[in-house]
């Protein structure tokens, strides 16, 4: 091996040492390759994922330009494009690919350039079997020598175990963000994950359900009420993480977020209720397609509180949950139970309400289950705007 090479290939089995991430990785190998006599071009790599909406990230490298990286969906993997490409051939053979000129380079690693005389694929295999892919292409007069694909043979198996354990990483961090949320999910990489390990936090309390759940769960078959639930979180959760806040749990129809505190409360406050006219837009938008395909309208009741919560670890000492928990919460809920009561969509507490600059309607003060003290609850002036999240 090449003492250039040599030195790559060591420095790969170090871990890549310098470099924190995929993309700094990358952006120091290519170049140090072309250093090193492999006339390298351009490169892309393929690495899939476990998230509910992309397949993978791709990460493009020409020379003289850094690395960039895009998501690719589940759509795309399965679209004639990528099926035809090389790419997809080293990802049903686990063998290299090797096709002279352009051919083969245009789909998913966008490294068709004018003038390429080599492309060479290879399979990225990971300790449990998956395959994945690195891409490479040469402008070179008579592509890629013997060497050079010798080269890249051998570099590419030390860059396999170090993008392993990028990849892997990046798993954790999207299930986790999937199942308990964007901040929640930092919190346990960065080691809060033992039980009772709890922060206080100031927050505005966002606590909806579906109106008429339980009669709907009597009547339709369990796939369609999943299906009904889904379309109803669809309503809520983009409009809540567009505006600051984060979904912590579902509980059957119901849902629990939090809008995070920093500063100034009026900001979560408005962020909050400006999410409730999105998510209300969002569900007139769902409605009108449930119509068309004959399906009843949903409807689904919202309080937002402000208050003091215990944010963190509970549960059994081998099965926990990340959640937040306390008076604050309780009192949510109960207002969102009052809001089916007094027939509205949306009721804030007093605490949301003085912080708020729009008109607002008093609508008293009102007995809750298991709060010590009456509760003054307000509905906005004017529903919030129906328009739908883009």
């Amino acid at each position: 091996m090449h003492v250039e090479v040599q030195r790559l290939f060591d420095w790969l089995v170090d871990g890549g040492r310098g470099t924190k991430n995929p993309v700094e990785l990358l952006d120091r190998l290519c170049p140090e390759l072309v250093r090193a006599g492999v006339p390298v071009d351009g490169m892309g790599a393929f690495v899939r994922t476990l998230h509910p909406h992309v397949v993978g990230r791709s990460f493009h490298w020409h020379a003289g330009a850094k690395v960039s990286v895009r998501e690719n969906t589940y759509a795309y993997l399965n679209s004639d494009e990528f099926r035809q490409s090389a790419m997809a051939e080293v990802f049903r053979t686990g063998q290299p690919v090797r096709r002279r000129g352009a051919a083969g380079s245009r789909a998913l690693l966008d490294l068709a350039r004018p003038g390429v005389t080599d492309y060479l694929a290879l399979p990225l295999e990971f300790m449990n079997g998956e395959v994945h892919g690195i891409a490479f292409t040469t402008s070179a007069p008579g592509g890629f020598d013997a060497s050079h694909v010798e080269a890249l043979s051998q570099i590419v198996r030390p860059l396999t175990r170090v993008g392993e354990i990028f990849a892997l990483s990046r798993t954790a961090v999207n299930l986790l963000n999937t199942y308990v949320g964007r901040n929640a999910g930092e919190r346990i990489l960065a080691g809060h994950i033992q039980r009772g390990d709890t922060d206080s936090i100031r927050c505005v309390i966002w606590f909806s359900d579906l109106r008429g759940f339980t009669r709907m769960a009597d009547s339709v078959a369990p796939g369609v009420l999943i299906r009904t639930l889904n379309e109803l979180f669809d309503c809520q959760v983009p409009a809540i993480e567009r505006h600051g806040g984060e979904v912590l749990k579902y509980m059957g129809d119901g849902m629990l977020a939090i809008f995070p505190i920093v500063g100034d409360p009026a900001s979560a406050c408005e962020g909050a209720v400006t999410a409730a006219g999105e998510a209300f837009g969002n569900l007139a938008h769902q409605n009108a397609e449930r119509a068309a395909r004959g399906d009843p309208a949903l409807a689904f009741g919202l309080a937002l509180h402000l208050g003091d919560v215990a944010y963190g670890n509970i549960g059994g000492a081998g099965r926990l949950d990340f959640t937040c928990i306390g008076p604050a919460v309780n009192l949510a809920s109960r207002i969102e139970g009052l809001a089916s009561k007094l027939g509205r969509d949306l009721l804030v507490s007093r605490d949301v309400a003085q912080h708020l600059n729009c008109p607002l309607v008093d609508l008293g003060e009102h007995e809750l289950k298991g709060v010590a003290e009456p509760q003054r609850v307000f509905a906005l002036g004017q529903k919030p705007p129906a328009t739908a999240s883009p």
